[in-house]
C-alpha cells in the first residue's frame, strides 16, 4: 500500500489519535496536548479517517475535515495525515498493522478519549489492537466509570499501568494501557454540527 512518506525514526515516541475529526476542534487539541505531555510523546498523529464504520451518517467531505484540521492545530509535533483514505481503509487494525510494518522501531502508542474505551469492543478486531499497541486512554466528561467498567477494560485490567508511570507507557509492549484524568472541556463535533457551527463548503 502507497503512502506519503511520513517523517518517523525509529525510536521515536508517537501518538496516533484517529476519528472522523468531523469536525477538529479545541477538543482534540487539549487531548494531543495533555497527550503529548502524560505519555512523554515525541509527535502526534491525527489520522483523519475517510469515514467511521460505527456511525451510519457520513462525515463532511475528507479535504474539509483536513483543512479544518490543520486550521486549528498549530504544534510542530502534530502532524495532521489522510494516511487511512491513502491505504484505502477506515479501520483501525489495519492501520496499525501498515503503520507498525512500515516504521519499525517506532514506539506507537493509541490515543483514545475514554468514551471510545467503553465501545472499543465492537471496533473490528479490536483484541488485536491491544496487542499490537500500547493504549493512551484520557478522561472525558461522563465517561470515566463506563471505560472503566468496560468489557475491554476489564479483560485487560492487569495490564493497566497506573496514573503515575504513564510516561513510560510508550516503552511497555503490548498489552498495555494507561488511563489518566485529564481537565474537561465539554466540547463535541456533534454538538459543533447540531448548533450550525460547522458547515463545510465542500
Amino acid at each position: 500500500m502507497v503512502h506519503t512518506r511520513l517523517h518517523l525514526r525509529p525510536g521515536m515516541r508517537v501518538g496516533l489519535l484517529g476519528g472522523s475529526f468531523d469536525p477538529a476542534h479545541e477538543g482534540h487539541v487539549h487531548l494531543t496536548r495533555v497527550a503529548l505531555r502524560r505519555f512523554a510523546l515525541d509527535k502526534v498523529i491525527w489520522l483523519v479517517s475517510p469515514g467511521n464504520p460505527l456511525k451510519a451518517r457520513g462525515p463532511a467531505s475528507l479535504g474539509a475535515r483536513m483543512s479544518r484540521a490543520r486550521d486549528i492545530m498549530h504544534d510542530p509535533r502534530v502532524i495532521i495525515s489522510d494516511f487511512e483514505a491513502q491505504i484505502g481503509t477506515a479501520y483501525t487494525a489495519e492501520t496499525v498493522d501498515t503503520l507498525k510494518a512500515a516504521y519499525p522501531g517506532v514506539r506507537f502508542v493509541w490515543l483514545m478519549g475514554a468514551d471510545n474505551l467503553h465501545q472499543l469492543h465492537r471496533w473490528q478486531r479490536w483484541e488485536d489492537i491491544v496487542h499490537a499497541v500500547p493504549l493512551g486512554v484520557l478522561a472525558r466528561p461522563g465517561w470515566r466509570q463506563a471505560a472503566l467498567n468496560s468489557r475491554t477494560a476489564r479483560k485487560y485490567w492487569h495490564m493497566r499501568l497506573p496514573g503515575r508511570s504513564s510516561q513510560s507507557l510508550a516503552d511497555h509492549a503490548a498489552p498495555a494501557w494507561c488511563f489518566v484524568n485529564m481537565p474537561m472541556m465539554p466540547v463535541s463535533s456533534s454538538e459543533l454540527r447540531a448548533n450550525g457551527a460547522w458547515r463545510p463548503e465542500d
